[in-house]
């Protein structure tokens, strides 16, 4: 039986291929329309994991789901860094020249927009996904359309790509989180995600910081959040590295002296960009 893993979008998203790329093709991918809908399936025992959009080296931090984080909690059990590569896709034998519009998610556009201004002949169309705009090619056999979107989706849905790599920047990664319903047994781990909140006075945060750094822990991230409905109170978000765990269990005993309601969100083996 195969593993269900919910994704945002739709099947050749880069979400798929993430999900493919951290669990291997042996998998049943579920699509879903929003990150709040994928975990619903994941709380109502429907899939078994969810790859999550976290943060993109050229966008930022997706901050709406860190307040997913938040109200659903579910663990953390691995990461994922998917470079973003990004492809003009038509039908089979259309040409450049027969090209006269193009359709993608706004941002994919965004990140290709030295592309598009080189080409002004092309009409640009905002659509909710890159994978379904390259299967809306498809279905409707639209010759004077083409996609940006993913090489997945070009073989998903019979499409060629009449352009390779247009993304303006060619060091655009995005980071996915693995999540699941319940806590897993883990063998070796090197990477945590936590969140905590501190006191308002001076110095609260950089005391916490500082528990880390003499204990020899890498800070990878931080992101802070609004409490919600309190006023100049945050929940901070890190990620933390380590080479040896014992360096690493004495810094949360230091943190927990001086953080509330401190939440380790997951332990799991950092992964490299590739």
């Amino acid at each position: 039986m195969n593993i269900k893993v919910a994704i945002q979008g739709i099947k050749g998203s880069f979400h798929e291929e993430a999900a493919y790329k951290y669990f291997g093709d042996q998998i049943e991918t579920v699509e879903c329309e929003s990150f709040k809908k994928m975990c619903e399936l994941l709380k109502q025992g429907k899939v078994d994991y969810i790859v999550m959009a976290i943060e993109n080296s050229i966008a930022g931090s997706l901050l709406p789901n860190y307040n997913l984080l938040r109200d659903y909690r579910f663990p953390i059990v691995g990461e994922v860094y998917l470079h973003i590569k990004l492809h003009l896709m038509a039908l089979p034998d259309v040409t450049l020249q027969d090209i006269k519009f193009v359709e993608s998610h706004p941002i994919a556009l965004q990140q290709c927009n030295d592309y598009l201004e080189e080409n002004p002949q092309f009409k640009v169309t905002e659509a909710e996904d890159t994978a379904a705009s390259a299967r809306k090619v498809s279905e409707l056999q639209l010759k004077d359309t083409a996609a940006i979107a993913p090489q997945l989706a070009a073989k998903l849905y019979g499409l060629e790509i009449v352009e390779r790599r247009i993304e303006t920047n060619k060091k655009n990664y995005t980071r996915f989180l693995i999540l699941t319903s319940k806590p897993e047994e883990r063998g070796k781990v090197n990477k945590a995600s936590l969140s905590f909140q501190t006191g308002n006075g001076v110095g609260s945060l950089s005391t916490v910081l500082q528990c880390f750094a003499e204990q020899n822990i890498n800070l990878s991230k931080i992101q802070s959040m609004p409490v919600l409905g309190k006023r100049n109170e945050y929940d901070f978000y890190v990620d933390v590295e380590w080479k040896d765990q014992a360096d690493y269990d004495a810094a949360i005993r230091r943190v927990l002296k001086h953080t509330s309601n401190f939440n380790i969100m997951g332990e799991y083996m950092k992964n490299e960009k590739v």
